[in-house]
């Protein structure tokens, strides 16, 4: 009986197989269209800066020029003596900064908690009451200390996010950041 069961799936051939893989592939629609960059059309330029306006008369544009000139020279002056220079080192080593503080908050927090934990252990397994107030009293210690750091890690996270805006803010180059 098993044998009379199998042979029907037996008798197939490949050739069958292929065959009925063909007509199920005829069947099918063609697919859609695939885009390319050669079918995208090129971005036209910018359009230029309007030009200055011709109504004004000459000499209170000269002087306008001028008055620019000298606040802008001011200007860096002021900015070269008081600002760093705002670099790609700038920006990655302000970065850096606060990524290092970050993660160190975070593994201090981690082994904080490891220590918790075990104070945890110790105190239930203890017998003494002197050494369980001991062992409650560094507990509670750890315990306000981790619940600082929790506070130190949302503070590190919320200046890295501040920083990423203010790098925004100054066009940074996103690559600078990475």
């Amino acid at each position: 009986m098993v044998l009379a069961l199998v042979a029907p799936v037996l008798s197939q051939s490949l050739g069958e197989v292929a065959q009925k893989e063909e007509e199920r592939r005829k069947t099918i629609p063609q697919p859609a269209k695939v885009y390319t960059n050669k079918d995208l059309k090129a971005v036209p330029p910018a359009p230029a800066p309007p030009p200055v306006d011709a109504a004004a008369p000459a000499d209170v544009k000269a002087a306008d020029k001028a008055a620019d000139a000298t606040d802008k020279e001011a200007a860096k002056k002021d900015a070269s003596k008081s600002a760093p220079v705002k670099d790609k080192a700038y920006w990655a080593d302000r970065q850096k900064a606060l990524l290092d503080t970050l993660e160190r908050d975070q593994t201090y927090a981690e082994a904080l908690q490891s220590r918790i934990n075990a104070l945890t252990a110790d105190f239930v397994n203890r017998d003494d009451p002197a050494q369980r107030s001991v062992i409650e009293r560094d507990r509670q210690k750890a315990l306000a200390e981790l619940n600082r750091l929790k506070q130190a890690i949302v503070d590190d996270k919320k200046a890295l996010t501040d920083f990423a805006d203010e790098a925004r803010r100054a066009a940074v180059p996103p690559g600078w950041l990475r």
